[in-house]
């Protein structure tokens, strides 16, 4: 049976809503999915194509960490098994969610070294694009950047920051500072301009994008905790570090040190340059 004659016979609405079911949340290991053939293929199609766009354009500590994964290509892994290839360079697990969640439950997911994903996949008529997180997002993206220890541990302190804060403008700050680098993170260094933000990972046409059309800044966490986004749309402007240990020192020492005054300060700074 080919792709298209087997996508008539499936109901795409039913089959996400059919995963979504499944998802056993934060507490629990996540349920075995028998992905179908569809599925397996936008999986392999967006696998394949990532592969010599990430050699062109991801950090060395991403591709060492693609091999210490080592995510198959054919078919979508299950979240379990992704669990027990973490365990050793991270000690990370995978949670099925139905969805989007908060802020609270994601971050305060990662400061226990655990990350809530979904268990669908995008729909296979665009496989390249998804305006939303899914299993390739979380799994090629996050999973990943969770196989290199420096990186796991700036998602560990990302966690940790927004749950020790109590103000909403407080976690909106931390937020913000992490989808410029846990979401969409750069290095400038020797070899140009590379990725390791799961965002980017995780999307061919961005990782394109980037390094010849975004407005490259450099490390600013004022600027990072306040520059607005959107999430429909290619990213115009990122925050480069040097390296991961400089993003891990600049970055990873804001989320570990960040408190409710510390940001109101710094928001008020900000606040006033712009008068």
């Amino acid at each position: 049976m080919n792709i298209s004659t087997h996508l008539k016979e499936v109901d795409l609405n039913r089959r996400r809503k059919q995963i979504v079911g499944m998802a056993t949340g934060p507490a629990s290991a996540p349920k075995t999915i028998e992905y179908l053939p569809h599925e397996n293929m936008v999986w392999k199609t967006v696998s394949t194509a990532l592969r010599p766009v990430w050699d062109d354009f991801a950090t060395d500590e991403i591709l060492e960490a693609r091999e210490v994964i080592k995510l198959p290509r054919e078919h979508v892994p299950q979240l379990v098994d992704v669990s027990t290839r973490l365990a050793k360079s991270s000690g990370f697990t995978f949670h099925a969610v139905p969805g989007l969640v908060d802020a609270d439950a994601f971050f305060g997911a990662l400061s226990r070294k655990a990350f809530l994903s979904t268990q669908y996949l995008r729909h296979p008529k665009s496989p390249l694009y998804t305006p939303e997180p899914d299993i390739i997002h979380e799994v090629i993206g996050h999973g990943t950047c969770l196989a290199n220890p420096k990186l796991a541990l700036l998602h560990e302190l990302a966690g940790q920051a927004l749950v020790r804060v109590k103000l909403a403008s407080s976690k909106q700050f931390i937020a913000n500072v992490w989808w410029f680098s846990g979401e969409f993170g750069v290095v400038r260094n020797s070899k140009g301009l590379k990725a390791f933000g799961a965002g980017l990972l995780s999307s061919v046409g961005e990782l394109r994008f980037f390094s010849k059309h975004a407005t490259i800044l450099d490390l600013d966490i004022r600027k990072m905790g306040t520059t607005p986004y959107r999430i429909d749309e290619f990213q115009k402007a990122l925050f480069a570090a040097s390296s991961i240990d400089h993003s891990l020192e600049v970055v990873g020492g804001f989320f570990k040190n960040a408190t409710d005054a510390g940001i109101a300060e710094l928001l008020d700074s900000s606040a006033q340059n712009r008068r």
